[in-house]
């Protein structure tokens, strides 16, 4: 922290800066220059900010230099991190792919889309079980049966499941059957809840708040490694602006920036960012573009009677595209890109039976 003086201040108003920042255990260096005095503090931020500097006589401005979010940051952590869930690695030498549905419906139209998601390279599942909604008489979710939905899928594909959790009381319960515990944008300063899906010890997917700052969508990382977890991967799923044009703007240099400014991983969400099955293709390849570490996207083989967010759930012929573009786009900007395994998404959508074409 730099604080500014201003151009008349005197020697004892600069004494009495130093002398406050000493006494909370900081130390302050004085330089004078031509026109202007400055003083570079050292110590406790948190505890200079207490001081009210600002406000004192004599000074003109105080300067944060250091960032306040000091575990997931670059300054004290210069190497990139690698984030492995259920052993497949997040990082800056591979790109990931987390697809699945949603929302689980069933479990027929769950182990669909995970083949489907495979098919196209997919190595993690995503799928929601709760499912916080902006009106109370929208698909809410399973609950608990979603998540044991969910561990029989993962069972048969082999593919580590990541799944929403929304409060702090049923972290844990989320967390005994889930390989990553995601935490949606509606919760990005839920506080209670980052401290809790931090103590859990499951590696945790952080999406930014549709209205947050880079800075704010750090410090709530910040609350999460604060409790000891720092296997965390950061999502950029697009923010609310004044388009309407679109559901979200993706904002894509929010993944270079986020990059610049932490350690952990940073994947983006073209499925909620334009809200279109559209904008799903052309989104991923900026994306991976701009450097994204994974992808994560919906996948439903029936769009049109999905119970939550249909309209821009990818189905075969895009899963294949998506496939294309994962591998070649890749390997365009040195990752190791997922490779494609499985039944193809045709194969994957004639096992769809009757029961995965009702929403009951």
């Amino acid at each position: 922290m730099v604080v500014v003086m201003s151009t008349d201040v005197t020697e004892a108003e600069i004494t009495e800066v130093v002398d406050v920042v000493r006494a909370v255990g900081g130390d302050a260096f004085v330089s004078r220059g031509v026109s202007r005095t400055i003083i570079g503090l050292v110590g406790d931020v948190a505890a200079f900010g207490m001081l009210n500097l600002h406000n004192r006589s004599g000074v003109a401005e105080v300067v944060r230099i250091s960032v306040p979010y000091k575990l997931v940051s670059r300054e004290n952590h210069p190497e990139r991190s690698v984030v492995e869930v259920g052993g497949v690695p997040i990082g800056p030498d591979h790109l990931v792919l987390i697809a699945g549905p949603c929302a689980v419906e069933t479990p027929e139209q769950t182990l669909a889309a995970a083949l489907m998601a495979k098919s196209a390279g997919a190595r993690l599942l995503r799928g929601g079980a709760f499912k916080p909604r902006t009106s109370p008489y929208a698909f809410q979710g399973l609950g608990e049966a979603g998540l044991r939905i969910l561990a029989d899928v993962r069972a048969e594909t082999g593919m580590p499941v990541v799944t929403e959790v929304i409060d702090p009381e049923s972290v844990e319960l989320v967390a005994s059957y889930a390989d990553m515990l995601q935490v949606g944008t509606r919760n990005m300063q839920n506080f209670a809840l980052l401290q809790a899906v931090g103590a859990a010890r499951k590696p945790v997917l952080l999406k930014r708040g549709m209205s947050a700052t880079i800075e704010e969508w750090l410090m709530a990382a910040e609350y999460i490694a604060q409790r000891g977890n720092l296997d965390i991967v950061l999502c950029e799923r697009g923010i609310r602006t004044f388009e309407r044009a679109v559901r979200n703007t993706l904002d894509i240099s929010a993944v270079p920036i986020a990059q610049r400014l932490s350690h952990l991983p940073v994947i983006v969400d073209p499925s909620h960012s334009g809200g279109r099955r559209d904008l799903v293709l052309p989104l991923s390849r900026a994306a991976i573009a701009a450097g994204a570490d994974g992808l994560i996207i919906d996948v439903h083989p029936e769009p049109g009677i999905a119970l939550c967010d249909g309209d821009q759930a990818l189905v075969d012929a895009d899963l294949e595209e998506l496939g294309v573009v994962t591998r070649d786009l890749a390997a365009l900007m040195g990752r190791t890109p997922a490779s494609a395994t499985g039944r193809t998404a045709a194969e994957a959508a004639e096992r769809v039976p009757e029961a995965a074409k009702s929403p009951t």
